[in-house]
């Protein structure tokens, strides 16, 4: 049976697309820096406590919504193995060509961050890395991302996610919040919640998967 709201659903997914797909026709998306984020850079690095203190052991790293691929191709430099997925075929095509001049190996996908099984990202990962990519996802699509990742999660797996708050854009659902991840990801704790530094409000999350 459909739910009542399908064609609305479609035609929301379809204007993400378009959008995300315009971003890239336009030229850089604002989004896409091309510097991995400092907050990324401590969990991978440790947080300069002592030598070697708080350095993330490297294992199997899933990235959703990867862009032009510079946060991939980090991991990978990092010794970790990484599948990373987009929405939109030009940023896939740009992050393969970003992987091969950096000369490490990075699986890239095109497709769906809340359609993984019909992708070839098969589990356990390690760490997923969401660079504003749930905070823009329709509503009815969120629970599929949240079962999507907790699938795939290694015991102790963590989500290091950065997100807008709600109102940062002028459309009706973009935007994250700390009640919300919880409610959506159960077996998970969030663990850590960073404000960001941008003129509206956004925020990294820290997330770890149940032990068992």
């Amino acid at each position: 049976m459909s739910r009542p709201n399908a064609g609305a659903d479609v035609d929301q997914e379809e204007a993400v697309r378009r959008a995300l797909e315009e971003y890239y026709r336009a030229g850089k998306p604002p989004w896409d820096t091309g510097v991995t984020p400092p907050e990324l850079v401590a969990l991978i690095e440790g947080r300069g406590e002592g030598e070697g203190d708080g350095v993330l052991p490297p294992g199997r790293a899933l990235e959703l919504g990867c862009g032009t691929g510079t946060n991939a191709v980090y991991l990978a430099r990092h010794g970790w193995e990484v599948v990373a997925v987009d929405l939109v075929e030009r940023a896939v095509e740009q992050a393969r060509e970003k992987a091969d001049a950096a000369g490490v190996a990075v699986r890239l996908l095109h497709g769906d961050a809340t359609r993984l099984d019909e992708l070839d990202a098969p589990g356990p990962f390690d760490l997923f890395f969401d660079l504003s990519c749930y905070c823009g996802i329709p509503p009815h699509r969120r629970d599929a991302y949240a079962a999507g990742l907790t699938r795939r999660a290694a015991p102790g797996a963590r989500l290091l996610m950065f997100g807008y708050g709600p109102g940062a854009f002028d459309d009706t659902f973009s935007g994250v919040t700390a009640d919300e991840l919880r409610a959506r990801f159960g077996g998970w704790e969030l663990v850590d919640i960073t404000p960001g530094t941008n003129p509206v409000p956004t925020f990294w999350f820290t997330l770890r998967a149940g032990e068992a």
